[in-house]
């Protein structure tokens, strides 16, 4: 399969994407983005996605991890697993990738209202796996890159029988939304007088203080982008 031509970069104030039957909301509209630099934003702070398919009728979800080059996401993953092949014929594999991230706990006075804020990217297309050297490579480095910035140039590059064991999906962002909650509880008037804690409890990711391994030569110093953490 010939490589397609690289993925157009965006730029700040670039068209948003289209809204479509399978991007718009049944609830919430209200809620649902389609600007291109909010959609980039939830996509680069995250690194774990939920990639869904139909495998022999029934659906299927996997997590694994992704990084995003321009207009277009990467997926990583096995040669031996059943959706990458499916994206190795021809016209590809009609999927449906997901990305969330949640901010807080929202905590209302009735159980009904509860609720959470955050951020989440859903994108629908035909992945395609790559086959192109030079564009699996840009693939791999981005991918690990985009768990652990600077990670990629400071670790031995996959060898020729690693290369053999591992694929990569690319999916272009042509149909996609985000859809975002913030804010407080919405409690009914009638509750607002009952007596319960209400608010919100932020959540946020984090990062312990890293663990070198029992084999490290104690006199590797710790790199800096991980000292960042």
């Amino acid at each position: 399969m010939a490589a397609p031509p690289p993925s157009p970069a965006s730029s700040p104030g670039a068209a948003p994407y289209p809204a479509t039957d399978r991007t718009v909301p049944t609830r919430s509209r209200e809620r649902a983005s389609y600007d291109r630099d909010a959609v980039h934003a939830i996509l680069d702070a995250g690194y774990v996605c939920h990639l869904g398919f139909v495998r022999n009728g029934a659906p299927v979800v996997l997590p694994t991890l992704y990084a995003r080059v321009g207009e277009r996401l990467y997926v990583h993953g096995s040669t031996g697993s059943r959706p990458l092949r499916g994206a190795g014929e021809d016209p590809g594999l009609a999927v449906c990738l997901t990305v969330t991230h949640v901010d807080g706990l929202v905590l209302a006075r009735s159980a009904f209202h509860h609720s959470i804020n955050y951020r989440s990217v859903m994108v629908h297309g035909t992945a395609r796996q790559v086959t192109d050297p030079a564009e699996r490579a840009t693939a791999l480095d981005a991918v690990v890159d985009h768990v652990l910035p600077g990670r990629a140039a400071d670790c031995r590059p996959a060898n020729a029988k690693e290369l053999a064991a591992t694929a990569v999906v690319a999916l272009d962002l042509t149909e996609v939304s985000a859809k975002i909650r913030t804010g407080g509880p919405s409690d009914d008037p009638e509750d607002l007088s009952l007596p319960h804690w209400t608010g919100v409890l932020p959540v946020s990711p984090g990062y312990g203080p890293p663990v070198p391994a029992d084999d490290l030569d104690p006199s590797i110093a710790l790199p800096g982008y991980l000292d960042r953490h």
